[in-house]
């Protein structure tokens, strides 16, 4: 069981990324997938999370409106769509397997997590 992060980068502010989480060694189609990030300092925070069929997404209020999560189930790949990126955004973004097919809140619950993948944003 494995889930491996991509496509972070150096960004300045008002930029955008695209972040890449893909999932192998279960059926990835059964689960829901949530985005974390973890500031320099800071705890981990939930971000964006997607069910298992991709029709519901949730986010967190100070991204609401500027990040986009999807799913395609067929290349077992969650992304995450970051747009009009600020300081304050910079992290380690981390994804991460729910429990089951609905969106978790709860990050004490999930027990498969990538790597992470470094997002700054600096100018």
């Amino acid at each position: 069981v494995q889930l491996v992060e991509s496509g972070g980068a150096l960004v300045q502010p008002g930029g955008s990324l695209r972040l890449s989480c893909v999932a192998s060694g279960f059926t990835f189609s059964a689960y829901a997938i949530t985005w974390f990030r973890q500031a320099p300092g800071q705890g981990v925070k939930w971000l964006s999370g997607i069910d298992s069929d991709g029709r519901n997404a949730l986010y967190e209020n100070q991204v609401k409106g500027r990040f986009t999560i999807s799913r395609d189930n067929a290349k077992n790949t969650v992304y995450l769509q970051l747009d009009n990126l600020k300081p304050e955004d910079t992290g380690l973004y981390f994804c991460a397997r729910a429990p089951g097919r609905d969106i978790n809140l709860l990050k004490e619950k999930y027990d498969t997590w990538g790597q992470g993948t470094q997002v700054t944003v600096s100018s």
